[in-house]
């Protein structure tokens, strides 16, 4: 096997590689063109962050059959295009979990006890004790946003501080959190009653600015923010102006909006600590994300084992075509699914009706399951992975089979039950190439697959789709798709527009005040 390797990882992880008999090249960071020109030839590619494997660079290359990326985020990877070609994408998602993690719990201590700010005095030889008073973690309570790998080492840290620790992630059962000594909580609640909020999430259309203005005011005063996962879930400019007011005692920070900040206005306030982007930065991340992906390789190349595959489930080749439409919708199924719980999901019920012509389903629930869980945990949900993560999650799984269709050729319908109680959603395929949700909590609809979507939980009155269009229209955005349903005169209701772009929290709030109205949910397919 030839490998090429770019972007200088950890020599270990190389090593093994050669110790295997495979032939490898070192040749640090590349740029697609000079990529282009060295992946002939080669069996698989690894890279940081640096080199960017575009189409171009997918398209050149003969015998690439893997890419492996030496760490989590694979957003330098075209993955749609290695997907037509047939490559394997993989991460290395569980080497940087310790280090995140402590780097977290050192922010968040330097932060209650202003080490930088006095490290700064001191050493240009001021002694001003008193300027440095700070507070104790023990006994408080920590907000931990996010119980993925790196989100439940924190919390068990702070349990050993003797800090109090509450969570917020759907996609954990609160049995599971009992069992690491974590409380499960509602997002407003977890806001209104931690001293310590540290945010563990990916940014996504859902996440970024996911604490702002509003979340801001909620939270009592005083509390202090660290963030290692990404810039963006925090509204800086909220943060900057919460600090100001007083509302906010301090923040740690390690990421931002934009990297390098400049000159964010946030590094001029001395109630902040801030860190250029060193969560993953030890020694021991560096060399178990080069061995973990080396390792990944291998087995793949060599054994046919498929771990951290982002891309591609093992399905034979014949049976890929006809299933791919299908494992599409099942993805979109399960990103509604997701949005429009808010709660934890406890049990999944998943039923396939009529003929698919698939002979497994089980990649198809693998499908539903990645679409869910990937919109807290993108690029860390792989096909392969999918089942195990909602199971370590708590998430019980039912499956059922039937070639009867009552109304469709074939029917995918997702029941999803948890704190929130129930919610179901159906989806088929028009033609077998055209995917469409025909079903959300019961009511019939037919909307696409893609999309700025606001589902509205509502009373059937007259009026009201005026009240809504007069809202939207006020503020420019235009209604692409409109559904309505209802099970009876007068009674619940449903109402499903597709939009050319999702409105901000403020109009959300303000199409909430509309009196039939019971519930606004911003969807992104």
């Amino acid at each position: 096997m030839k490998v090429l390797v770019a972007d200088n990882p950890s020599k270990e992880g190389i090593e093994i590689l050669r110790r295997k008999g495979w032939k490898v090249k070192e040749k640090g960071k590349l740029s697609p063109d000079e990529l282009k020109k060295e992946i002939k030839g080669i069996d698989a590619l690894i890279v940081r962050s640096g080199t960017k494997v575009t189409k171009e660079v997918i398209e050149s290359s003969d015998k690439l059959k893997v890419i492996g990326r030496a760490g989590v985020g694979v957003d330098n990877i075209n993955i749609e295009e290695a997907t037509q070609k047939g490559i394997m994408v993989m991460n290395a998602p569980t080497g940087n979990t310790i280090s995140a993690a402590e780097h977290t719990i050192a922010l968040m201590l330097s932060l209650a006890r202003k080490i930088p700010q006095a490290h700064m005095f001191l050493s240009q030889g001021r002694w001003e004790k008193k300027k440095f008073l700070g507070v104790e973690t023990y006994g408080k309570t920590l907000g931990v946003v996010g119980l993925g790998k790196v989100g439940t080492h924190v919390a068990k840290c702070a349990l050993g501080l003797g800090m109090k620790v509450i969570g917020y992630d759907p996609f954990i059962s609160s049995e599971k959190a009992e069992r690491i000594g974590v409380k499960i909580v509602k997002w407003e609640e977890l806001l209104k009653n931690s001293d310590f909020i540290t945010l563990h999430v990916p940014l996504t259309s859902h996440t970024k600015h996911l604490i702002g203005k509003k979340e801001f005011s909620l939270m009592k005063k005083g509390v202090r923010i660290i963030n290692c996962s990404r810039g963006g879930v925090i509204d800086e400019d909220a943060l900057y102006k919460s600090i100001k007011s007083g509302k906010v005692s301090g923040a740690a920070l390690d990421v931002f909006e934009k990297e390098p900040p400049g000159k964010s206005p946030l590094l001029s306030l001395p109630e902040v600590v801030v860190t250029p982007h060193l969560g993953a930065s030890t020694k021991e991340a560096q060399y178990n994300v080069s061995v973990e992906i080396a390792n990944q390789i291998i087995d793949a190349l060599e054994g046919g084992i498929y771990r951290n595959v982002i891309n591609l489930p093992h399905i034979p080749k014949e049976e890929w075509q006809n299933m791919k439409p299908y494992l599409a919708l099942c993805e979109k199924i399960g990103s509604l699914t997701a949005q429009i719980c808010n709660g934890n999901v406890s049990e999944l019920r998943v039923e396939f009706l009529g003929d698919m012509e698939i002979s497994d389903n089980n990649i198809l629930t693998s499908g539903i399951l990645k679409g869910m869980l990937e919109t807290m945990h993108p690029g860390l949900v792989s096909y392969v992975n999918a089942k195990i993560m909602a199971e370590e999650g708590g998430i019980r799984i039912l499956e059922h089979e039937s070639k009867k269709s009552e109304y469709f050729h074939s029917l995918i319908s997702v029941e999803a039950l948890g704190s929130f109680g129930k919610h179901s959603v159906s989806g088929t395929l028009i033609e077998k190439e055209f995917p469409r949700i025909v079903k959300i909590d019961g009511f019939s609809v037919e909307i696409p697959t893609k999309g700025n979507i606001l589902i509205f939980y509502n009373i059937d009155k007259p009026g009201l789709i005026g009240k809504i269009g007069e809202i939207l229209g006020n503020e420019g955005i235009n209604i692409a798709q409109m559904n309505y349903s209802r099970e009876e005169k007068g009674k619940e209701a449903i109402t499903v527009l597709t939009l050319d772009i999702l409105p901000s929290q403020e109009i959300k709030e303000k199409l909430e005040k509309i009196k039939e109205v019971k519930r606004v949910e911003s969807i992104v397919l």
